[in-house]
């Protein structure tokens, strides 16, 4: 998957502005920054010895199953793809990070939410993300995930990384669950919290990860009050003509569908991003279709195709033209994905009177 042009909506928009006037983007982090002493944290970290940080360090953490231990803060941060670059932004961390990896499709830099920090941090690549480049950033910690930069077609994993003296750190929504390569082993959401939680713990920045923790729920909340009484069925559609890719159970999708009060048509796939058949989309009937909005084929061509697909002909989104975009960004795990709920939320309500 490639990252999309950032086209949001003015309700994201707005709705990350004011998680970002909540949570204070842009923090300075130190090793000696203040402690979190919320309860309900991870059980498995711990915070022991007093070298460095105030008594913080070493801190273990657990992170798709693996344990690992920090003695210090990573200093050399490499991120892959959109959402996982904001995650480190949303949190304050560009300080701590040598650069991202990211295609060239972003749209206007001026629109984004994390204009600064952007501006700030190392556009290292367009394309793929590999070891040499790694290398040459000088990375300590390498932040990707299956599917969103680490993959064995190129012996480009935690594991070859870790022989080369570099850490890494997988997005919890790419975590393989032991079904072959299929991903998935939360909810989206709970992804998301999860990792801001372990990155706040890793960058002694427990407070912030909590606060926007936080600041994302109770977005999440105000949205129910936006959702439709009676949960209209959604597709997600990402592209693809010969079958359709679209969202999992443990998919980003599945979440900001279900929180928006839609029923997710797709919700029994125990997986993330996957392919089915044109004939489930049938005969599951959605009454509203999302498109996730990336790469080189335009929302609009999408649609165009979608409107004129002549299997889909007799499906109620088709037949009364409820089609609502979502950029990628919105759709992966990422910091927007609170305010993609309030946008489809306020769709579907409107999508379901209208």
């Amino acid at each position: 998957m490639r990252l999309s042009p950032f086209r949001a909506p003015a309700a994201i928009a707005a709705a990350l502005a004011l998680a970002l006037t909540v949570t204070g983007c842009g923090a300075k982090v130190s090793d000696d920054g203040s402690r979190d002493e919320n309860k309900g944290q991870d059980q498995d970290s711990t915070a022991a010895g007093k070298e460095q940080g105030g008594g913080h360090y070493p801190v273990t953490i657990t992170n798709c199953g693996t344990k690992t231990t920090y003695d210090k803060a990573p200093e050399r941060v490499v991120t892959n793809d959109v959402g996982i670059t904001e995650i480190m932004f949303a949190l304050g961390l560009e300080d701590r990070m040598a650069g991202y990896v990211m295609p060239d499709d972003k749209g206007d830099l001026d629109a984004v939410p994390y204009k600064d920090a952007y501006d700030k941090v190392p556009w290292l690549s367009k394309r793929e993300i590999n070891r040499e480049l790694v290398l040459d950033a000088k990375a300590d910690l390498v932040f990707a995930g299956w599917n969103y930069g680490f993959r064995e077609s190129e012996a480009f994993t935690p594991a070859a990384l870790k022989k080369l003296g570099v850490g890494s750190y997988l997005l919890t929504e790419s975590c393989r669950n032991g079904n072959g390569k299929a991903r998935g082993v939360m909810s989206p959401l709970n992804a998301l919290y999860t990792d801001l939680r372990t990155l706040g713990k890793i960058f002694h920045v427990e407070d912030r990860a909590e606060q926007l923790v936080r600041t994302y729920q109770q977005q999440i909340a105000d949205a129910q009050v936006k959702a439709p009484k009676e949960r209209p069925k959604v597709f997600l559609y990402d592209d693809g003509k010969d079958k359709p890719l679209t969202s999992g159970t443990f998919a980003g999708p599945h979440d900001i569908i279900t929180k928006a009060g839609g029923d997710h048509v797709m919700k029994d796939l125990k997986d993330s991003w996957v392919t089915v058949g044109w004939e489930t989309v049938v005969e599951r009937d959605p009454d509203v279709i999302v498109i996730n909005n990336y790469g080189d084929v335009s929302a609009e061509q999408k649609k165009k195709f979608l409107l004129s697909y002549p299997p889909l002909a007799d499906v109620a989104a088709i037949k009364n033209k409820q089609i609502f975009v979502l950029d990628y960004v919105d759709l992966v795990e990422s910091p927007r994905n609170a305010a993609a709920v309030t946008a489809l939320a306020e769709y579907l309500r409107e999508a379901r009177h209208g």
